[in-house]
């Protein structure tokens, strides 16, 4: 309960991570994108460059004319300020995480909000909870505001699964990481192994915000909203 008598929804760190995640994860997607234009050809292994075949390639054009995409244009080159922006909002990224995790288990947030209940733990339970979505039925937090089943699962492999696999990916594409532990990129079958992961992690991560979005439309944009701003579950005649 908060000063005012109204049950607490989200928690200040929970509230204040997800902002700060939303900002990072926009700088990110942005610059990404960047990235991937000046480049946009993937490869498995060590090593890959426009001499070598790709394991496939994005149909755009490139913003580097040495990339060969087909088309008789490139685009204005942004790899300059993208990957300035690309690394520092990745360390951010990398600390509000950190600031979410330690937080999550001093509370028992993960505990109480996020790890399926033992009852739900059943072929059951989760075929009903897929039904519920697949039919855009109203997500049923009920009165106490829990996450269903679906929902704790998917928090659950964004936190400890994509999140971890995006900073690994990351980092072994650095060569001054790398250079420190060679094991990081070795077990990912090389430096271009790890950036096609990389990249097919952000398309799983993008997944999941664009079906995040439109199941928070659905259940009550401004409501939720609202939550996630003053951590108040601010009910209204109509709303769930």
């Amino acid at each position: 309960m908060n000063q005012h008598g109204r049950p607490l929804r989200h928690s200040f760190v929970v509230r204040l991570t997800h902002w700060l995640t939303v900002l990072w994860f926009l700088a990110l997607l942005v610059s990404g994108t960047q990235l991937v234009i000046s480049h946009p050809r993937f490869y498995w292994g060590e090593t890959g460059n426009v001499m070598t075949p790709a394991l496939f390639q994005i149909p755009i054009p490139s913003s580097r004319a040495s990339v060969p995409t087909g088309y008789g244009y490139v685009l204005p080159d942004q790899n300059r300020w993208s990957r300035a922006l690309h690394f520092q909002a990745a360390w951010m990224a990398v600390f509000t995480g950190l600031l979410y995790v330690a937080a999550g288990l001093w509370s028992r947030h993960f505990r109480k909000d996020l790890l399926p209940r033992r009852a739900d733990l059943n072929w059951a339970a989760f075929r009903s909870s897929v039904a519920g979505h697949m039919r855009f039925a109203m997500p049923a937090e009920g009165a106490d505001g829990s996450y269903n089943l679906l929902q704790r699962m998917a928090y659950l492999v964004v936190v400890f699964g994509l999140f971890p696999l995006m900073i690994w990916t990351g980092l072994a594409m650095s060569p001054a990481f790398v250079s420190a532990v060679p094991l990081a990129v070795e077990v990912l079958g090389g430096h271009q192994s790890a950036r096609t992961i990389h990249f097919f992690a952000t398309v799983a991560l993008v997944a999941f915000v664009l079906i995040h979005l439109m199941m928070v439309i659905l259940a009550g944009f401004v409501p939720r909203v609202r939550a996630m701003v003053t951590g108040t579950a601010m009910h209204t005649e109509g709303e769930p």
